[in-house]
Protein backbone atom coordinates (compact mmCIF):
# COMPACT_ATOMS: atom_id res chain seq x y z
CA UNK A 1 0.00 0.00 0.00
CA UNK A 2 1.21 3.14 -0.80
CA UNK A 3 1.27 5.96 2.45
CA UNK A 4 -1.04 8.33 1.20
CA UNK A 5 -3.49 6.03 0.78
CA UNK A 6 -5.83 5.36 4.05
CA UNK A 7 -6.84 1.63 5.45
CA UNK A 8 -10.28 0.79 5.24
CA UNK A 9 -12.43 0.57 8.35
CA UNK A 10 -13.97 -3.44 8.74
CA UNK A 11 -17.56 -2.88 7.08
CA UNK A 12 -16.53 0.35 5.49
CA UNK A 13 -16.91 0.27 0.98
CA UNK A 14 -13.37 -0.06 -0.24
CA UNK A 15 -12.41 2.63 -2.79
CA UNK A 16 -11.65 1.54 -6.55
CA UNK A 17 -8.35 2.16 -6.94
CA UNK A 18 -6.63 3.35 -10.09
CA UNK A 19 -3.24 2.03 -10.19
CA UNK A 20 -0.37 0.27 -12.60
CA UNK A 21 -0.67 -2.55 -10.89
CA UNK A 22 -3.62 -5.16 -9.94
CA UNK A 23 -3.44 -7.11 -6.20
CA UNK A 24 -5.60 -9.60 -4.90
CA UNK A 25 -7.95 -8.66 -2.50
CA UNK A 26 -8.73 -11.61 0.56
CA UNK A 27 -10.22 -11.69 3.62
CA UNK A 28 -8.70 -8.18 4.85
CA UNK A 29 -11.13 -6.65 3.58
CA UNK A 30 -14.42 -9.40 3.46
CA UNK A 31 -16.97 -9.43 5.85
CA UNK A 32 -15.78 -11.24 9.53
CA UNK A 33 -17.31 -15.18 9.19
CA UNK A 34 -19.40 -16.11 12.45
CA UNK A 35 -20.03 -20.01 12.68
CA UNK A 36 -23.56 -20.03 13.60
CA UNK A 37 -24.02 -23.81 12.87
CA UNK A 38 -21.25 -24.73 15.92
CA UNK A 39 -24.03 -24.50 18.26
CA UNK A 40 -26.52 -26.33 17.11
CA UNK A 41 -23.87 -28.83 16.30
CA UNK A 42 -23.26 -28.82 20.39
CA UNK A 43 -26.65 -29.32 20.93
CA UNK A 44 -27.02 -32.39 18.57
CA UNK A 45 -24.12 -33.88 20.36
CA UNK A 46 -25.43 -33.62 24.15
CA UNK A 47 -28.25 -35.04 22.71
CA UNK A 48 -26.96 -38.08 21.05
CA UNK A 49 -24.50 -38.28 24.07
CA UNK A 50 -28.06 -38.29 26.53
CA UNK A 51 -29.89 -41.12 24.17
CA UNK A 52 -26.45 -43.22 23.94
CA UNK A 53 -26.78 -44.47 27.63
CA UNK A 54 -30.83 -44.85 27.46
CA UNK A 55 -30.24 -46.76 24.52
CA UNK A 56 -27.37 -49.07 25.93
CA UNK A 57 -29.73 -49.49 28.70
CA UNK A 58 -32.77 -50.72 26.24
CA UNK A 59 -30.91 -52.59 24.66
CA UNK A 60 -29.78 -54.49 27.78
CA UNK A 61 -33.07 -54.61 28.85
CA UNK A 62 -34.14 -56.35 26.06
CA UNK A 63 -31.49 -59.04 25.43
CA UNK A 64 -32.05 -60.07 29.28
CA UNK A 65 -35.29 -60.22 28.42
CA UNK A 66 -34.99 -62.97 26.28
CA UNK A 67 -33.71 -65.32 28.78
CA UNK A 68 -35.49 -63.61 32.17
CA UNK A 69 -39.33 -62.39 32.01
CA UNK A 70 -39.42 -61.70 28.87
CA UNK A 71 -43.09 -59.30 29.20
CA UNK A 72 -41.45 -57.20 31.99
CA UNK A 73 -38.23 -56.85 30.79
CA UNK A 74 -39.34 -56.73 26.83
CA UNK A 75 -41.80 -54.15 27.62
CA UNK A 76 -39.10 -51.52 29.57
CA UNK A 77 -36.41 -52.42 26.33
CA UNK A 78 -38.84 -51.21 23.79
CA UNK A 79 -40.26 -47.84 25.97
CA UNK A 80 -36.51 -47.06 26.74
CA UNK A 81 -35.94 -47.88 22.78
CA UNK A 82 -38.33 -45.18 21.98
CA UNK A 83 -37.31 -42.91 24.61
CA UNK A 84 -33.10 -43.09 22.95
CA UNK A 85 -34.61 -43.01 19.31
CA UNK A 86 -36.07 -39.39 20.62
CA UNK A 87 -32.86 -38.37 21.85
CA UNK A 88 -30.94 -39.29 19.20
CA UNK A 89 -29.57 -43.14 19.20
CA UNK A 90 -31.26 -44.38 16.70
CA UNK A 91 -29.90 -47.54 16.00
CA UNK A 92 -29.90 -48.66 19.64
CA UNK A 93 -33.35 -47.66 19.81
CA UNK A 94 -34.08 -49.32 17.04
CA UNK A 95 -32.40 -52.28 17.61
CA UNK A 96 -33.66 -52.46 21.80
CA UNK A 97 -37.49 -52.33 19.61
CA UNK A 98 -37.07 -55.17 17.77
CA UNK A 99 -35.08 -57.70 20.22
CA UNK A 100 -38.08 -56.94 22.76
CA UNK A 101 -40.53 -57.05 20.30
CA UNK A 102 -39.44 -60.65 19.41
CA UNK A 103 -38.75 -61.47 23.36
CA UNK A 104 -42.24 -60.57 23.76
CA UNK A 105 -44.18 -62.41 21.02
CA UNK A 106 -41.45 -65.39 21.89
CA UNK A 107 -42.80 -65.21 25.48
CA UNK A 108 -46.07 -65.03 24.91
CA UNK A 109 -46.65 -67.51 21.75
CA UNK A 110 -43.90 -69.75 22.02
CA UNK A 111 -43.04 -70.35 25.27
CA UNK A 112 -46.18 -71.87 26.62
CA UNK A 113 -45.83 -74.66 24.97
CA UNK A 114 -42.65 -75.88 26.36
Amino acid sequence: MKKEESVPEIGASVPIRTSEYREETAAEIAAPFTDTRSGEQDEFRERTAGGTGMGTLALALSIISLFVLPILFGAAGIVLGFVARNRGATGLGAWAIGIGVVSIVIGIFILPFF
